[in-house]
């Protein structure tokens, strides 16, 4: 079952003086349920930007085109993200039929709640538990279940280190059991070994109805839980592969999505040269072009997405990366 499907996801920001901020374009792809899919890419190339669309928290100089369509439950008919109006967004969406855990936590926290006082709320509303006692339990497995340590619980945003505000955010995420998760650099603050009880118990929230979509710098933390890894350039999708072709053998087609594996300590520990392009000035052709040692006249027309790639000089191909699994119970399950 695909529990999420974009074509065409494109987000433009509207600014006073300057042209357009091109953030997202022409971004499509699907997410099955069983699945997690792992968004990469370096800071500021539109990851963010795409979970918020998806959601509707975008502010008001933004411009959205496409759709999303969201699964519904049953006989419900699907949702277009996109196309719903806030009304829908925050009284069927957000939280019931899709969770956020947020790129920084403790700005969506309300500063004068207690973390208890958070979580409580949220397993009334999206579960309906009543009484006091229940309620308690409820929230403290909610807690548990993102590792939140329960001697915190009393504590206000401000007396949470950023990792304690982290795990908060992602207890808040997992109560309602949505069918899709966006987990937007949900390890930030974390140590390794917490980053991977994290990503575990995300994975875990993946089912015969669930998916999740994962946004992250944390390639170790991708290649622990993923099932496939979509790499994001200057808000277009660069390429789409299995997470066992990625991070193994033949490993990425893309110039840019090798540069960012030859990055890591662990391998070449050598930086991708340059910098990214401004989204305000994004050139025609090929944005990584003025980056890559393989550029040519060719480079000047930009290249679609076919197969899985968006590269006018790609490595060879693996055989059936570009293909979401099916589904597929979460470790532990």
């Amino acid at each position: 079952m695909t529990v999420l499907s974009v074509r065409g996801l494109t987000v433009r920001f509207r600014m006073r003086e300057s042209a357009p901020v091109r953030a997202v374009t022409d971004v499509s792809f699907d997410l099955a349920a069983g699945e997690c899919l792992a968004l990469v890419g370096e800071s500021g190339c539109g990851k963010s930007v795409l979970a918020s669309a998806l959601l509707g928290l975008l502010p008001g100089n933004a411009e959205t085109a496409g759709s999303a369509l969201l699964a519904g439950a049953g006989d419900e008919a699907a949702t277009d993200l996109i196309a719903a109006d806030e009304a829908t967004l925050a009284r069927a969406v957000r939280g019931r039929r899709a969770g956020l855990v947020p790129q920084s936590p403790a700005a969506h926290l309300t500063p004068v709640r207690t973390v208890r006082a958070h979580l409580t709320e949220t397993v009334r509303r999206l579960t309906g538990t009543r009484g006091r006692d229940a309620l308690r339990t409820a929230t403290e497995s909610a807690a548990a279940r993102a590792s939140f340590p329960a001697g915190h619980l009393d504590r206000h945003p401000h007396e949470l280190s950023g990792g304690l505000a982290q795990r908060a955010a992602t207890a808040l995420a997992l109560v309602g059991d949505a069918p899709l998760l966006l987990a937007d650099e949900p390890t930030t603050g974390l140590d390794r070994d917490l980053v991977e009880r994290t990503v575990d118990e995300l994975r875990r929230h993946t089912g015969s109805t669930r998916a999740l979509l994962m946004i992250t710098h944390d390639l170790a933390a991708a290649a622990r839980v993923a099932d496939r890894v979509a790499v994001m350039y200057a808000g277009r999708l660069v390429e789409i592969a299995g997470a066992d072709a990625f991070f193994g053998a033949p490993g990425p087609r893309h110039p840019y999505a090798r540069g960012l594996l030859d990055a890591l300590p662990e391998r070449a520990f050598r930086p991708v040269p340059g910098r990214p392009p401004e989204l305000a000035a994004l050139p025609e052709g090929c944005a990584f072009a003025a980056r890559c040692a393989r550029a040519d006249a060719a480079c000047a027309a930009q290249p679609p997405l076919a197969d899985g790639l968006a590269c006018h000089h790609p490595d060879a191909a693996p055989a059936d990366a570009t293909r979401p699994p099916q589904a597929v119970e979460a470790p532990g399950a």
